[in-house]
């Protein structure tokens, strides 16, 4: 198997020597090249081939997201994994889009997974994807750095074990909490989401989507109708065949949808 090339871009020392360190001797990645700045990196890029190129959020003249825009348009772009220091719209957005990204500081361990992640991507050809997902987190950071809404989500981009997959949001009936995860459910299937229910609440179309519970939110359409039970408690039955309880603080919200106009 051919070696991956990977490009570090960080305008901190220590994490590029970190990188560098954990690179050394990978059967797998190969090192190519390791840039203080973006234009340094571009000026490398057209001379190189790379598979991945891991970018630091915070650099000096052009940031990390504005040459993200950048390689996004190119033909053949790499997979791109983000570094940053503690942000947490960042990493609530990146758990949203499927991204993944460091954190610093990061360790050997969290480094490494990351790297069986991006080879995973290349395995099944799916640098596209990325791609896609990227450019949907940068319109979201785009309108947190304007103080605006995030743009409603018009499609997930879904990481499992051995798959990759776009969903278009049209599909989705309701998500619920599990454990680190979102399950998402579709009209025939479930999958799992790695973010939280809360994060994507607030990148959801408002006008489709209701919260009827702090572990649910249910497409407003697929809602067949309000049941209550013998122990005072209320679900709603959806259109999959699923019930899902609805909590004493989301019931007004969700009387709301039955009452006529």
């Amino acid at each position: 198997m051919s070696l991956k090339k990977v490009l570090l871009v960080d305008d901190e020392l220590p994490a590029l020597v970190n990188m560098q360190y954990v690179l050394t001797g990978n059967p797998v990645w190969q090192l190519v090249g390791s840039c203080y700045s973006t234009a340094l990196a571009r000026e490398f890029m057209q001379k190189t081939h790379v598979d991945l190129i891991l970018l630091d959020i915070e650099m000096p003249d052009q940031n990390g997201l504005d040459f993200a825009r950048e390689l996004c348009n190119l033909p053949d772009a790499p997979l791109i994994v983000f570094i940053t220091a503690y942000d947490q719209h960042a990493v609530s957005a990146f758990d949203v889009f499927a991204l993944d990204y460091l954190l610093k500081p990061f360790d050997d361990e969290r480094f490494n997974l990351m790297l069986q992640r991006a080879l995973q991507l290349l395995h099944l050809k799916q640098k596209a994807l990325n791609s896609s997902a990227v450019q949907d987190y940068l319109q979201d950071r785009a309108a947190f750095d304007a103080g605006k809404p995030s743009p409603e989500l018009q499609q997930l981009i879904i990481k499992s074990i051995g798959n990759t997959e776009r969903v278009n949001l049209d599909e989705v009936i309701w998500l619920g909490t599990a454990a680190n995860y979102v399950e998402i459910h579709l009209r025939n299937r479930v999958v799992l989401h790695r973010a939280t229910i809360t994060a994507m609440e607030t990148r959801l179309p408002a006008h489709q989507f209701i919260r009827l519970h702090r572990t649910a939110i249910v497409r407003c359409e697929a809602i067949v109708n309000l049941k209550v039970h013998a122990d005072g408690s209320h679900h709603v039955h959806l259109s999959n065949g699923d019930e899902v309880r609805v909590s004493e603080s989301y019931l007004k919200n969700l009387k709301k949808l039955f009452t006529p106009s």
